[in-house]
């Protein structure tokens, strides 16, 4: 089965390299979304022709919603428009680069839609991190390290036996 991906912050460097991955892996992008950058967002709605974009700027929404008038695409914005961009039934995986804490409400969303995260939003887990894993684990979906830091941390913690983590022994 094809990943069919949700891209939230899909105009930013993490967005734009996970564009340029399922371009070479032949992913498709059913969703995308992104702060205000309209000009970007115009141009990956011709390429990819997601079902959905979320601006999070509602004046930027507007601007966009004329720049693509002529396609099919639905353009959603603010928070609540965040929100259903990461919990889209279409997506098997949604990736999260938003920046900041806005990227909480939009993981939990995702989670609670049982979406698989690529997280590379750390404030996400620095705000709501117990919350976040925890809804994970209830929800039975995988929270993945797309982020260099949260990479490197991860793959530590998989090289160390639960006993001696944190330099704890017991």
């Amino acid at each position: 089965m094809k990943q069919m991906l949700s891209i939230l912050g899909s105009t930013g460097s993490i967005g734009t390299q996970t564009l340029d991955v399922a371009r070479r892996l032949g992913m498709r992008v059913c969703a995308l979304a992104a702060n205000r950058n309209v000009e970007m967002l115009e141009n990956q709605i011709r390429e990819w022709k997601p079902q959905l974009v979320a601006v999070f700027d509602l004046d930027a929404a507007k601007r966009l919603r004329l720049a693509v008038a002529d396609t099919p695409v639905r353009i959603v914005q603010g928070m609540e428009g965040l929100c259903e961009a990461a919990s889209i039934a279409a997506a098997n995986v949604i990736c999260n680069s938003v920046v900041g804490m806005v990227g909480l409400r939009p993981t939990l969303a995702a989670i609670a839609a049982k979406k698989d995260v690529a997280l590379a939003n750390k404030e996400t887990l620095v705000a709501g991190g117990a919350l976040v894993m925890q809804a994970a684990r209830e929800a039975g979906v995988r929270i993945l390290p797309v982020d260099s830091e949260h990479s490197a941390i991860f793959q530590c913690l998989q090289g160390c036996p639960e006993k001696r983590r944190w330099g704890v022994l017991s």
